[in-house]
């Protein structure tokens, strides 16, 4: 296929990626006042409404796992394109539905689209440009998430006051169908992600079974009591295959989703956590508020009131853009649980009806929500390598559809039947959604303090390079794990004598241990510690290999699982092999060897002392500017932990 004539532009794919999410997630915000309308004019029962909202959220969370497994088989920006159409299709459908059936086919087609376009276009918008855009890929994100579903009551409120709802739904529609036409003007065409990657089918089969059944139990609450079996059965049937899945997951050795990576190390289950917890507490003071101000005003009032959310949004969206290259990045979801739990408590003061404290509430609440589930979403994703954002992404919408849209009809139903006055069954589930802000910050701090977990400034060069992390994240709980250290792999002052520097004179009396990833600049390390130590001398090229984040560049085209332990190996042996046959064409009496550890200097190190190297060869990779006047975290750490000399070769220079 051709490329659009808009491909590799940033604001046009900026653009694509705005009009793809917005409908969806204004429309799941702005449907509650027009629940009556549609509901009279499509002949539905209220029951039926709320199954048409669980089924289209059940299918936005399935959509998250299915858009990971397309992308490992299927021309990547193909299917993105083919998302679009979905979108576009199921937008047009429900606008246009003159029954139920219709209406709620409709609405499941543009949940499912909406993460699928989510997972298959947000992360190369992250990536696929240069880091000075990834400010304004932060500010864009959290604008289509949030400022979407802070406008979402606004809309509906003014569409009901005209005592109509195809207006917003046709609209919707023509936003699809720009969306389709961006992605069509900015296909670029990208091949699969990995074809050597697993079939996942019981994955996918847990989370659709999982997801439907949890989603459509909870929709029931509408007219059954919580004790009910239509109710119970469903609903914690579906939560307990939605567990299987992560277990299952988390054992894979090939898994779909990087689930084992993300719950084993401290700052993605930080992140996770948080956004999870605030994803539920916004619930209680978001929508069981509205429902208590309906009472005394209008649907439009209403959605004036809420305006302010919009506004705190917008602001957090800019701060967040702000603070991405930034150590406070690791506080602002911090900040925003506290924000939130502020905002609770002034929504428990503000109600039934004091309209300037419902405004502070929800411009708090706006603000909240932008300096929470984004920003802790590219917390986790820091903390992994960059080819694994999609996953990372899909994770976490996963989880926090399942947080966000089950926790809204259970505290609904809460809410109206723990007292007979809906305003304090409201106050009761906002205690409740209190609690979840205050346990999301202390979830958060405690992962931290008992990992020895610290904020970091992010290395972006380095994580959009693909090479590794934007930070160091330490095992889960590393504190209070004996075994287990928490230390970082993090630059600190190399003081070893480097080729170039005229004074230095080494003379090996042993064998010399070459570290060695694959890369160009380990090749120039050989040949330039050849010509420093003389031909002749008995070498050991090493490469440390770790299953998933892998470590090293393979030097050959033969695919294999980065989640398969035995594949890294083999392909570390081959890579090692080869730096061995590079080794010798210098002039050394090289053999090799494969070394699994993390991180990495720990498996250089342990490889020298086992093998009693009388010097260590290391080629640290660098970068330009500032950045460019370190070494490297890796040759650094080494240096810090041996006291065998050192050999670093601080510069690739390409001679062909």
């Amino acid at each position: 296929m051709r490329q659009g004539p808009l491909a590799g532009r940033y604001p046009a794919v900026a653009a694509m990626v705005i009009l793809a999410l917005i409908p969806y997630l204004a429309l799941s915000a702005a449907i509650d006042p027009l629940v009556p309308i549609i509901t009279a004019q499509l002949h539905m029962s209220v029951q039926t409404m709320s199954l048409s909202s669980g089924l289209g959220n059940a299918a936005y969370a399935v959509g998250t796992v299915l858009a990971v497994q397309f992308a490992q088989h299927l021309p990547q920006r193909r299917m993105l394109l083919a998302y679009a159409v979905v979108l576009a299709v199921g937008s047009v459908v429900a606008a246009s539905a003159v029954n139920p059936a219709m209406f709620i086919g409709g609405h499941v087609l543009q949940g499912l689209a909406t993460s699928m376009l989510l997972i298959a276009a947000a992360p190369p918008l992250t990536i696929g440009f240069p880091k000075e855009k990834l400010r304004n890929t932060a500010v864009i994100m959290n604008m289509c998430v949030f400022g979407a579903v802070a406008l979402g009551p606004f809309i509906g409120g003014a569409q009901a006051e005209s005592q109509a709802w195809r207006p917003l739904f046709w609209i919707i529609a023509g936003i699809a169908v720009l969306a389709l036409i961006m992605a069509a003007l900015t296909f670029e065409d990208a091949p699969p992600a990995d074809l050597d990657a697993p079939r996942d089918l019981p994955a996918i089969g847990l989370a659709a079974v999982g997801c439907a059944a949890a989603f459509v139990g909870a929709s029931q609450l509408t007219t059954h009591g919580f004790g009910d079996a239509a109710v119970t059965l469903p609903m914690f049937g579906g939560l307990a295959l939605i567990v299987v899945l992560v277990v299952y997951q988390f054992r894979s050795r090939r898994p779909l989703l990087t689930v084992r990576t993300m719950l084993t190390s401290s700052i993605p289950v930080a992140g996770v956590g948080v956004a999870l917890f605030a994803a539920a507490a916004s619930v209680a003071a978001t929508a069981l508020t509205a429902n208590v101000l309906l009472q005394t005003y209008s649907p439009v009032h209403v959605g004036l009131l809420y305006l302010p959310e919009l506004g705190g949004a917008v602001v957090m969206a800019v701060v967040f853009g702000i603070v991405i290259t930034r150590r406070a990045m690791h506080y602002l979801p911090l900040v925003g649980m506290v924000l939130l739990a502020a905002g609770i408590l002034v929504f428990q003061v503000a109600l039934p009806a004091n309209q300037p404290l419902v405004l502070l509430a929800a411009g708090l609440t706006g603000l909240a929500l932008g300096a929470t589930v984004a920003p802790a979403l590219f917390v986790a994703g820091f903390s992994l390598q960059s080819n694994s954002l999609q996953r990372v992404f899909a994770i976490i919408e996963l989880f926090r559809a399942v947080a966000a849209f089950m926790v809204a009809p259970i505290l609904a139903h809460f809410a109206t039947t723990v007292s007979i006055d809906l305003a304090i069954g409201t106050s009761y589930a906002l205690w409740i959604g209190f609690g979840l802000a205050v346990g999301g910050a202390v979830f958060g701090v405690a992962v931290y303090a008992l990992s020895g977990a610290r904020p970091q400034k992010p290395n972006l060069d380095e994580f959009l390079d693909g090479d590794d992390p934007a930070w160091h994240s330490p095992p889960l709980l590393a504190r209070i794990r004996p075994g287990v250290s928490a230390a970082p792999d993090v630059p600190s002052a190399v003081t070893a004598p480097a080729v170039g520097a005229p004074d230095v004179d080494v003379e090996p009396t042993g064998m010399v241990l070459i570290a060695y990833d694959g890369t160009d600049l380990a090749d120039f390390a050989i040949t330039q510690a050849a010509a420093r130590l003389g031909t002749g001398c008995e070498a050991l090229v090493v490469c440390v290999w770790q299953p998933v984040d892998v470590g090293f560049s393979p030097t050959d085209e033969q695919h294999f699982d980065a989640d398969r332990a035995t594949e890294v190996r083999g392909a570390a042996e081959r890579t090692a092999a080869h730096g061995a046959d590079v080794a010798r064409e210098a002039g050394f009496v090289a053999r090799s060897v494969a070394v699994e550890a993390v991180p990495t200097w720990k498996g250089i190190v342990a490889a020298a002392d086992d093998h009693d190297a009388s010097v260590i060869v290391l080629g640290p990779h660098r970068r330009s500017g500032l950045l460019g006047h370190l070494q490297g975290s890796v040759a650094s750490a080494v240096v810090a932990h041996t006291e065998r000399p050192v050999l670093i070769v601080p510069q690739y220079q390409d001679v062909s």
